[in-house]
């Protein structure tokens, strides 16, 4: 990982350094309860979040990757170099309604460009309590702006040093942030000279280990004995390997000697350059004696969260409410602790207590006790143990006295107290309402305000209908507490099933293809425009009688999909449970319903383009091309995948003479228009050609004709006329990236041809002609841009990188058979046939004078 504290290198551990020290300084200055920094990563316009204080990253996944042309305050101020100021979630909302949909909190954000010099290196932000004005928050920009300039100047001097590591390409560092109460001896930090054997404290760690400086011996060994002495041999070994560069997974969880939980996290440092060190932070997360003993009485539930999501005490009614003994909750994380937690209603939840300061109340169903709940997940959770189980593990875990739970979040500058019970004892629950009838499982408060936002939103980046379901099951399950979807397509008045996850294998393919006059609610949802909601399969049976069951109890939602008054299909859902839909939420979904169907409709609108756009590319394309037995030639086309327009990158074989026409070309622009100008300027240059005119007159003559044609385009084009026979080549260029020659001992050149401006511009032009020899068993590769071309990237590196690769083929004679080139021709649009995104159509054609030994075909 570019930048991690894994690496070696001292400029990756320098990297980290000034990272930590940048966004923790930043969120102290600025007074916020969060932050981080964003830097540019190798993949050209990918920002990565390298660096997150004071928020659980696994919580805040979405957010760890960027392109920086989407429309998110990141993004705005890496791109624009501007500082983007958002005082509150209306501002926000405002200008980002998309970053808003996904965080639809109460909070207020600042972002800083990083820069040195003329180089944008990422943004540093901060996130904190929302205020009215943005004038309020002005000072606190100014200050951030001061460390973001600082932190700039010293990655310019990084990079001077070492280019390739001032990036990230690897997962952030989450830390934790500042304490804002800075001397309770709760934690303190340290650093440690391997060099010159000398380990430092500062007051507050002299505070947390009871031992003041005058009684300090000042030696490593005794700083281990005084942090944990039953694990001292880890707390050395693990400062020796962090010095040499290869820390374990941290932080550490230690034991002190009276049983006291313990943090120990560490870093290279290097700072100054020349005097390398260890620095760290202990943390005693644990609530003080008195407090612990108070609320180990409380008949309710309380654990508290530090802002990591680190369980940093419960008590014995919190840990049999969970399901989980106290020694196996307190010092992990709480989806590890309690995995069946992992859900993204809860998630949603979490995020908005650390993100305002207002208190979170909820309900939650938990599994039943004979549910098997999922394996811990996560590669450090054998490192979450704490190295020898707490002093008050509590009564094992009773019964669940029923299946859902009350749970209350309460926010704090350094951590979060939760507090749960039995959801029957919720005092404002409705009169004469059981638990199931609070909330379905699952299904978050939050939804009908902003899930048709983040739906609508995500939906408008789904262009095939299997991305718009992908979309559907993503954000419209969790939101509602669903647990299966399917969703039906009508094509010749059949409904298709196109997606489906959570039923049974082979339960809906009886209901694939059925007509629209079947007695069924899916296909009765699309012929009336009507939703229909069933609390109950009961319900569902007693209005269908006959119709198979899938074994569960739970409601069914039947969505009709109708875009602009034209049915498209119809949409299920289904729940484990019984359950009411509320007149809110059966709103919320038929407008969903909505969005979903012009999703779909716009979905398949663009395959069906896109399939005859492809089709028209392919029909454009020679079919064959012209054979010589003393000559082998081979073409690759690759279209763009940027979307449906068609490209107009074009290659040609044509007979002149006695000897052949290598022809490539690029049209300007995407399009049915490019693709036109294409098929055009290939006729006249295949005319051409044929009538054996040299290269100079093919060129001016299809410029002419480019420019009374007038299509508001311009073309590039390479034109080179061999004789197979002799191997003498006569070559024209016009605007076209220049050719390469391979000669048969592996030497391979870049052919400088002079050559003139690009054809459809200057009347006047003049295509100058270069004569070169082509020896038996030498190559001649003609390519376009997008073979060579990346975004952000110099086109030069892009032809050196493909004159290395055409150097490392084999000779001709060694593949006998005539079919030498199409293994060539693969290897040089390997990595881009592989390619997710390619911005631009690919032509490459290839053409050799076979040795006597080769034979034809």
């Amino acid at each position: 990982m570019t930048g991690s504290v894994e690496d070696p290198h001292p400029t990756a551990g320098r990297l980290t350094a000034l990272l930590i020290d940048a966004s923790t300084e930043a969120i102290s200055t600025a007074g916020g309860h969060a932050g981080g920094v964003y830097l540019r990563s190798r993949t050209p316009g990918l920002l990565r979040l390298a660096v997150l204080s004071g928020l659980p990253g696994p919580l805040f996944r979405p957010w760890w990757r960027l392109h920086s042309d989407r429309p998110f305050p990141v993004a705005d101020a890496y791109r624009l170099g501007l500082q983007v100021v958002l005082p509150n979630a209306t501002e926000t909302m405002r200008r980002y309604p998309q970053f808003a949909a996904g965080l639809p909190f109460q909070f207020g954000s600042l972002y800083v460009p990083v820069v040195g010099g003329s180089t944008t290196y990422g943004v540093l932000t901060v996130l904190r309590p929302a205020v009215t004005d943005a004038a309020d928050v002005l000072s606190d920009r100014d200050r951030v702006v001061r460390l973001a300039q600082e932190l700039g100047a010293a990655l310019r001097g990084l990079e001077g040093a070492d280019a390739d590591q001032v990036a990230w390409d690897g997962e952030p560092l989450c830390l934790r942030p500042p304490t804002s109460s800075a001397s309770v001896g709760r934690a303190g930090r340290f650093a440690w000279d391997p060099e010159a054997s000398a380990i430092t404290l500062d007051e507050d760690l002299h505070t947390l280990l009871g031992m003041p400086p005058t009684e300090f011996p000042g030696t490593v060994e005794a700083f281990a004995e005084a942090v944990a002495p039953s694990d001292a041999h880890r707390i050395l070994a693990t400062l020796r390997d962090t010095a040499a560069g290869r820390p374990p997974a941290l932080p550490l969880y230690l034991r002190a000697e009276g049983g006291e939980l313990r943090l120990l996290d560490l870093w290279n440092a290097y700072d100054p350059p020349a005097a390398p060190a260890v620095r760290g932070v202990v943390v005693a997360p644990g609530p003080a004696p008195t407090a612990d003993s108070a609320a180990d009485l409380l008949p309710d539930g309380v654990f508290c969260l530090d802002r990591l999501g680190l369980v940093v005490y419960a008590n014995p009614r919190a840990a049999q409410l969970l399901g989980r003994p106290r020694a196996e909750l307190v010092g992990r994380d709480l989806w590890q602790a309690v995995p069946w937690l992992g859900r993204p209603d809860f998630e949603d939840h979490l995020r908005a207590a650390l993100l305002t300061p207002d208190p979170v109340h909820f309900h939650l169903e938990r599994p039943s006790p004979e549910a098997p709940e999922p394996p811990e997940a996560g590669p450090d959770s054998q490192d979450a143990e704490p190295s020898s189980p707490a002093p008050e593990a509590g009564p094992t875990p009773q019964p669940y006295e029923g299946d859902w739970l009350a749970l209350s979040v309460h926010p704090g500058p350094d951590r979060l107290t939760c507090t749960v019970r039995p959801a029957s004892r919720v005092t404002d629950s409705p009169a004469g309402q059981g638990p199931a009838e609070v909330s379905e499982p699952g299904a978050s408060a939050l939804a009908p305000l902003y899930r048709p936002i983040a739906l609508a939103i995500a939906l408008s980046e789904a262009v095939t209908a299997r991305q718009v379901s992908a979309v559907v099951m993503r954000e419209l399950l969790p939101a509602f507490g669903g647990r299966r979807l399917a969703i039906y397509l009508l094509q010749d008045r059949h409904l298709y099933l196109e997606w489906e996850t959570g039923f049974p294998k082979g339960f809906l393919a009886p209901f694939d293809g059925v007509a629209l006059d079947a007695h069924l609610p899916g296909v009765e949802t699309l012929t009336t425009g009507r939703p229909l909601f069933f609390d109950s399969m009961e319900q569902l049976t007693a209005a269908y009688p006959g119709i198979a069951l899938d074994a569960t109890e739970g409601a069914r939602a039947f969505l009709p999909l109708i875009a602009s008054g034209r049915p498209v299909g119809s949409c299920i859902l289904g729940f484990d449970r019984p359950r009411s839909f509320s007149t809110e939420e059966r709103t919320v979904l038929t407008a969903l319903a909505g969005l979903i169907a012009h999703a779909m409709e716009k979905a398949q609108r663009y395959e069906s383009e896109t399939a005859l756009a492809r089709g028209l590319q392919q029909a454009l394309l020679p079919r064959r091309l012209s054979a010589h037995p003393q000559l082998e030639t081979t073409g690759r086309y690759l279209p763009g995948t940027a979307g449906m327009d068609v490209g107009g990158d074009w290659y040609d074989v044509v007979e002149s003479g006695d000897g052949l026409a290598l022809v490539i070309g690029d049209v300007q622009g995407h399009g049915v228009q490019a693709a036109a100008t294409m098929g055009q300027l290939r006729s006249a240059v295949r005319a051409f050609a044929l009538g054996d005119r040299p290269p100079d007159e093919v060129m001016s003559s299809t410029n002419h004709l480019l420019i009374d044609l007038d299509p508001g385009l311009f073309a590039s084009c390479c034109y080179i006329r061999l004789d197979p026979a002799t191997g003498v080549a006569r070559a024209a260029r016009a605007g076209h990236p220049p050719p390469l020659l391979r000669r048969p001992d592996g030497r391979t050149r870049v052919l400088d041809l002079p050559g003139g401006v690009v054809l459809g511009v200057d009347p006047r032009a003049r295509y100058p002609v270069t004569e070169l020899q082509v020896e038996p068993g030498a190559i001649l590769a003609l390519y376009t841009d997008g073979l060579v071309e990346r975004p952000g990237g110099d086109i030069d590196e892009g032809i050196t990188a493909l004159r290395v690769a055409l150097a490392k083929a084999g000779a001709p004679a060694a593949r006998p058979g005539g079919r030498f080139l199409a293994g060539v021709a693969d290897r040089l649009t390997a990595i881009a046939r592989h390619a997710l995104d390619r911005p631009d159509d690919i032509a490459l054609l290839l053409a050799t004078r076979r040795t006597a030994s080769s034979g034809a075909p």
